[in-house]
């Protein structure tokens, strides 16, 4: 049975009146990655700094790594990393610099710094911009670089908390092929997410969170059989279209014509589909 590294029993969190968390159970095997999806408020960033000893809990336990965040919280900072919704990089240092910053403030000689950051440079395809400003860096590059500034001391458990807010597209895929390679390697990763997309791509698991609460927990697959699987939608410029494109669709995904639906107020057709890609490739040549 794989052991796990990250456990929560019955974890509550107030503010006055209003519970953040609300016995919240949990528990992720070492080596796999648990997307925790949620609205703003469901929690996500709450259960995160319970977890790196960043807040206490109101009552229930946390373990990481085999650590009680309560009563060995430098044991629980010994074995984690932490990349929060913003870059905490220096924008004047250039990405070897910040690196061997870290390392140093980390306890690292001045020798194995440098010999780690050139590791992490290589690992996070940045070696040939290791000597330019961060502050000249794209939204995926500078979280790239957060990422390995996190992994410093290879820690076995990393927290990441919402890591590809406000980047463009080519900067989330950045953000996932790296965490692909950190869970290749054997890190297990919490994940904090408002994007199914991005569970989807990443987790083994994803766990639900609203109010406060699990409301689901499951493969990703699982999630979505569980409420109807995938849907395609497409807007169109005129409301006009509207039939025509219906009938295109349905005949594109071969459904029938009542499985595919008209909202005229927002000028928009969906359906339900079972691949998604091959979904939106089908419907793009019928409508173009």
């Amino acid at each position: 049975m794989t052991p796990s590294a990250i456990r929560l029993h019955h974890l509550t969190k107030s503010y006055g009146t209003r519970t953040v968390l609300d016995h919240v159970d949990l528990d992720v095997p070492a080596g796999t990655v648990l997307g925790l999806l949620g609205p703003n408020g469901a929690g996500k960033t709450t259960a995160v700094r319970i977890l790196t000893t960043l807040l206490r809990p109101d009552s229930g336990t946390a373990e990481v790594a085999g650590h009680d965040v309560l009563r060995s919280p430098h044991e629980v900072r010994r074995n984690i990393g932490l990349v929060g919704q913003s870059a905490a990089l220096d924008e004047v240092l250039g990405a070897r610099q910040n690196l061997v910053m870290f390392g140093r403030l980390h306890h690292l000689g001045v020798r194995a710094a440098r010999v780690r950051a050139d590791e992490l440079l290589d690992a996070f395809r940045l070696a040939d911009t290791g000597d330019k400003a961060v502050r000249h860096f794209s939204g995926g590059m500078r979280r790239r670089l957060d990422l390995a500034a996190s992994l410093l001391l290879a820690p076995p458990v990393l927290f990441l908390d919402e890591p590809t807010t406000g980047l463009d597209p080519q900067g989330r895929l950045d953000v996932w092929a790296a965490v692909r390679t950190l869970v290749g390697d054997g890190t297990t990763v919490l994940l904090t997410t408002q994007h199914l997309d991005e569970a989807d791509r990443l987790a083994d698991r994803v766990c639900v969170l609203d109010a406060g609460r699990v409301v689901a927990l499951g493969t990703s697959a699982e999630l979505k059989s569980a409420t109807g699987g995938d849907r395609i939608d497409v807007v169109l410029a005129d409301a006009a279209d509207l039939p025509h494109a219906a009938a295109l669709v349905a005949r594109a995904l071969g459904a029938p014509p009542g499985d595919v639906d008209t909202d005229v107020a927002a000028r928009r057709v969906t359906a339900p589909v079972a691949d998604r890609m091959g979904a939106l490739a089908a419907v793009v040549a019928a409508l173009t």
